[in-house]
């Protein structure tokens, strides 16, 4: 009996995928989700030839990250490991992961060490949390963690759709910054395992786009009107404007802020103050 299912949510990328899945969908090894956010490549139709054991959901359009809970909602695991279709998991990780979610009922996430496929190196974000800025909870299995690269994480099921899992408001960029934030003023424990790797061979240019820079922004500061105090928010706002003046992306940024403003502050819910200080704490720069 598997404990832990696979969710690939995909758009547009059906060769980088389909190499994924050549390592995802093994004939012993975990379910595997693969949800299609109406890509117009042909990935819906190699995924159907190529790998008939991996359950596919066909969306009729584009749902950003949110598609990941679409697949979510298809598994009967305690457990979901989430890749992108630019990512894979080491062989064992996903057992060592589900033999700590089993050992540690108040965990919702493991957050694994990432490995670069080009060259075998860790990213930025792995070297972040193994300096274990937020520290170590009691009783907790590693250093405790406040944001990660979601084909990183394996989540508890149950936990991950009790607080909505992956918000509609963001989209795409940044979401897993909200899903932390809920995670944790539900009172659930995030943690960094040494021994879970994720592979990741992305697909994508090395630096951002501005278009991507713009939405990455355009949510961090909306997850800061989400769930921050307001003088937080209003003075990231306030700095996206000063660079709005000169800067077509950030402009582009601050438009998507002003338009979805409404909708954040309907969906407003300010964190506790002592995980407001924990969050902070993780956002600074490492050094």
């Amino acid at each position: 009996m598997h404990r832990v299912s696979v969710v690939v949510a995909t758009r547009d990328r059906r060769e980088s995928l389909l190499r994924s899945l050549a390592r995802l969908d093994q004939p012993h090894g975990p379910p595997v989700v693969v949800v299609d956010n109406a890509s117009a490549d042909g990935t819906v139709a190699a995924v159907r030839a190529g790998h008939p054991r991996v359950e596919l959901v066909a969306l009729p359009a584009n749902a950003g990250a949110v598609a990941r809970t679409d697949g979510v909602r298809r598994t009967s695991t305690r457990y979901v490991a989430f890749a992108d279709d630019d990512s894979w998991w080491a062989p064992g990780a996903l057992e060592r992961a589900a033999d700590l979610l089993d050992a540690h009922p108040r965990v919702a996430v493991v957050v694994g060490r990432v490995r670069l496929a080009a060259d075998g190196s860790e990213d930025a974000v792995t070297r972040k949390h193994r300096a274990a800025v937020l520290g170590r909870s009691p009783g907790a299995p590693g250093p405790d963690v406040l944001s990660f690269p979601a084909f990183a994480a394996v989540v508890r099921r149950d936990a991950y759709l009790a607080v909505g899992g992956f918000s509609r408001l963001l989209f795409f960029g940044g979401e897993e910054h909200l899903l932390a934030l809920d995670l944790a003023a539900a009172g659930w424990q995030l943690v960094f395992c040494e021994d879970v790797v994720a592979w990741h061979d992305p697909a994508g240019p090395d630096r951002p786009t501005p278009q991507r820079w713009a939405v990455q922004t355009r949510n961090d500061v909306l997850v800061d009107w989400l769930r921050r105090p307001l003088p937080v928010a209003l003075a990231a706002t306030v700095r996206l404007a000063r660079r709005a003046r000169l800067d077509p992306a950030a402009r582009r940024a601050l438009l998507g802020v002003l338009r979805l403003l409404p909708r954040a502050l309907r969906e407003r819910r300010p964190v506790p103050a002592d995980l407001e200080r924990r969050f902070a704490t993780a956002q600074r720069p490492l050094g």
